[in-house]
């Protein structure tokens, strides 16, 4: 499998990358088949997080005995020494390994100080002395944060929404990471489900020689996709441009990007899912949302109680109480018109 540098930290990592976000959906013994399956097909980097339950156990039990061989990054939302220390520690024990390979704070509203000695980075500064971190980064949603995190210099990494439906913004945040020596880590390559022509996703990326994607992976023909589009990768046809160009006039502008941070919210609402509803109807086999339980959480937007927490919490701006009440008209009419098709 091709393989690129990751700015500065020296990896070298395939371009198809795994994120191991989704593995935990799924069984522990059907987790472990499913990344040693990749292994296996000459994929060496893993992406997973401190947070994502068992996601990391997961991959340590698969990885064990192939660790020399493959790249782990893993996240930590922790803005103390303590906590950050802890989790690192968690990560290690989780992991099976005695390193981190690159160790990423986990979407901070505000860049960590490396001279607070009680910080975050403190923590990482302090087990990358030990041996146990062997490279900093940062992930975000936020694209000013990315920007000053580019410009401090503190971090070798930037993890950050990426696909063809990307905006100016987002190609300058590529570009500034090239001319910075930062590796930049792709997630949200599908746009959290939205985009549903791989061949597209991957020929988009591929133009990007220092964009690294890491394809969330859930179910075996998911894994079997990517592995055959890296032994045969998609030219960036006449035709994959259609697509491309038709998906950014279709979904480019306010579209939620379910990220999730609008959560937990008060009134129960599936926000991620319920304000992106009116897309999956259009783009994904709608008649699963025709059910009374999708027609009962559609409808907990009328209990919202308007307190805003979801709005000041997008890191994209989104007014998504406005958001999620349009999409609720266009979810009425829309089951109106299907409900008998379930």
């Amino acid at each position: 499998m091709e393989k690129i540098r990751l700015g500065r930290t020296e990896l070298h990592v395939t371009k198809t990358a795994f994120g191991a976000l989704p593995i935990q959906r799924i069984s522990r013994a059907d987790a472990v088949r499913l990344v040693r399956r990749a292994v296996d097909a000459g994929i060496n980097y893993f992406d997973t997080a401190n947070a994502y339950t068992d996601s990391e156990e997961k991959l340590g039990e698969a990885l064990e005995g192939v660790r020399q061989n493959v790249v782990i990054s893993t996240k930590s939302a922790a803005t103390d020494k303590a906590t950050a220390l802890r989790h690192i520690e968690e990560s290690l024990r989780r992991l099976r390994t005695d390193y981190i390979d690159l160790f990423q704070f986990h979407n901070p509203a505000v860049l960590p100080d490396p001279a607070d000695p009680d910080g975050a980075f403190a923590a990482a500064l302090e087990m990358q002395e030990k041996g146990c971190i062997r490279h900093i980064g940062i992930t975000n949603h936020r694209p000013k944060v990315a920007q000053a995190a580019i410009a401090s210099g503190n971090f070798e990494t930037l993890q950050f929404p990426f696909c063809y439906l990307a905006t100016d913004t987002d190609f300058a945040l590529v570009e500034a990471c090239r001319k910075a020596d930062m590796g930049y880590i792709a997630m949200k390559g599908l746009s959290g489900g939205l985009l549903n022509n791989a061949a597209a996703c991957y020929a988009f990326m591929a133009q990007y020689d220092n964009v690294v994607p890491i394809w969330g992976i859930q179910h075996e023909w998911e894994l079997d996709q990517w592995i055959e589009l890296t032994k045969n990768p998609p030219a960036l046809t006449e035709e994959l441009k259609a697509v491309i160009e038709h998906d950014r006039k279709e979904l480019a502008g306010s579209f939620c990007r379910s990220c999730g941070y609008c959560l937990p919210c008060a009134a129960n609402i599936d926000i991620p899912q319920s304000a992106r509803m009116n897309a999956l109807l259009r783009r994904s086999p709608y008649q699963k949302y025709m059910t009374d339980e999708w027609y009962e959480k559609m409808h907990r937007i009328e209990n919202c109680i308007h307190c805003d927490a979801c709005k000041s919490r997008c890191p994209y701006g989104l007014d998504t109480p406005a958001l999620l009440r349009q999409q609720l008209q266009e979810y009425d009419a829309f089951y109106a018109e299907h409900h008998n098709d379930k």
